[in-house]
C-alpha cells in the first residue's frame, strides 16, 4: 500500500482527519495587477490559509492528490510526486505525462526532495496532501522556494471539491468543467438506466482497508471510497458509523470478522472494492471467505457486486468507476 493511500487509510486511523480550514471556491480576491515585471496575483484560500498565488501560474509541483487532478487537466507541470496508486486509473496520454515528469516527492509527504523542488524553479507549489499530514513537510523552506497551497480531503467523497481546487488554483479550471460535466452526464445516464433496479434496495459495501492480522473487515457507508460514486447513480449505502470519529473514520469502521452478519445481515445488495485489474484485494477476500459470509441474505441471493476504481481522486478517474459500476451492475437490470 502506498504511504498516500496509508494516508487515506489512516484517516481511517487518523490521516484524513481534520476538516478543510478553506472554504468558498478557493479564489477570494481578483488578480491584482503588480508594478513593475512582477505577474498578476490572487489570494487563494486553502488548508493552510490565505495565500497570494500568481494569477496565471506557468510552472507548478504537485503532490498527493494534486498529481492526478494537474496532470489529467494539462497544468504546467515541472515536478510532481510519486502517485502509484492512480497508474492504473490514467490514461494512457496521462500516464506518458506523469511517468514523464520529474518525480520531486515520493509516495509520502516525508519523501519530499526540497532540492529536486527548488531545482525546477516552481512559481507555485500544491501539496495535495490532508492537513494531518502537512506536519511532515518543512513548509518554511517550501514558501522560500515558491508560494505554497496545501488542498486535502478529510472524507474519501471530497475528490470532486478537492480536484476542484486544484484545477484552481493552477489555473486550469476550465479543463476541469469540461471532464466534470462528461462525468456528471454520463452519472445521470446511468442513474436513468438504473432507476428501477435500484430503488429500494439497501446496499452495504466491504472496503479494501480492512486489516486480516487484526482480524477485522472494513465497512464501508456513504461518501466512502467504495461508495461515493456508486452513489451517484442511486445506490443508496444505508448505515452509519457506530463510533463515528475525524474524518474517514466518519464515513467507513473496521468491526472484526464475527461481527459481519450484524454488520452487514440487512443489505439487500453488497457491494466489495476490488482492484483495477478486478481482483479481489486480500482484505476483502478475508471477509468473503468467511463462513459468516455465505450466510449473508444479499450472497444467499447472488446480490453481490465488484467495483473497481475505488480509489477515484479526479472526474477523469471516475468516469473509469462509473464503467465498472454499469457493467456489474448489469445482472440487477433482469431481476
Amino acid at each position: 500500500m502506498s504511504a498516500y493511500r496509508s494516508a487515506g487509510l489512516v484517516g481511517a486511523a487518523a490521516a484524513l482527519a481534520l476538516a478543510l480550514t478553506g472554504c468558498g471556491s478557493g479564489s477570494d480576491d481578483d488578480a491584482s495587477e503588480q508594478s513593475g515585471d512582477k505577474a498578476a496575483t490572487r489570494v487563494f484560500t486553502a488548508d493552510n490559509g490565505k495565500v497570494t498565488i500568481p494569477a496565471d501560474p506557468k510552472r507548478v509541483v504537485a503532490t498527493g492528490y494534486a498529481v492526478p487532478a494537474l496532470i489529467e487537466n494539462d497544468a504546467p507541470l515541472v515536478g510532481i510526486s510519486s502517485w502509484q496508486r492512480g497508474e492504473a486509473m490514467m490514461s494512457d496520454a496521462d500516464l506518458a505525462t506523469y511517468k514523464k515528469l520529474t518525480k520531486v516527492a515520493g509516495e509520502s509527504a516525508a519523501e519530499t526532495n526540497y532540492e529536486a523542488i527548488a531545482e525546477a524553479e516552481p512559481d507555485l507549489i500544491v501539496l495535495g496532501v490532508p492537513t494531518p499530514v502537512l506536519g511532515d513537510i518543512d513548509m518554511k523552506r517550501l514558501k522560500s522556494i515558491a508560494p505554497v497551497v496545501a488542498i486535502g480531503p478529510t472524507v474519501p467523497a471530497q475528490w470532486r471539491e478537492v480536484s476542484r481546487k486544484h484545477a484552481d488554483a493552477a489555473g486550469v479550471l476550465d479543463a476541469y468543467q469540461a471532464t466534470k460535466a462528461a462525468y456528471e452526464a454520463k452519472a445521470a445516464e446511468l442513474k436513468k438506466k438504473y432507476q428501477g433496479a435500484l430503488v429500494g434496495l439497501k446496499f452495504g459495501h466491504v472496503g479494501a482497508y480492512g486489516d486480516t492480522s487484526k482480524g477485522t473487515f472494513q465497512r464501508e457507508f456513504g461518501d466512502s471510497w467504495g461508495t461515493s460514486v456508486a452513489q451517484d447513480i442511486g445506490a443508496a449505502y444505508y448505515g452509519k458509523v457506530k463510533k463515528a470519529g475525524p474524518g474517514s473514520q466518519s464515513v467507513s469502521e473496521y468491526p472484526s470478522i464475527e461481527e459481519l452478519s450484524d454488520s452487514l445481515g440487512a443489505a439487500d445488495v453488497i457491494t466489495y472494492s476490488v482492484d483495477p485489474d478486478g481482483s479481489v484485494p486480500e482484505s476483502v477476500k478475508y471477509a468473503m471467505e468467511s463462513k459468516l459470509w455465505q450466510n449473508l441474505p444479499a450472497v444467499e441471493k447472488h446480490l453481490t457486486f465488484p467495483i473497481a476504481y475505488t480509489e477515484a481522486a479526479t472526474y477523469g478517474d471516475a468516469l473509469k468507476t462509473l464503467d465498472a459500476i454499469d457493467t456489474s451492475f448489469a445482472p440487477l437490470l433482469d431481476r
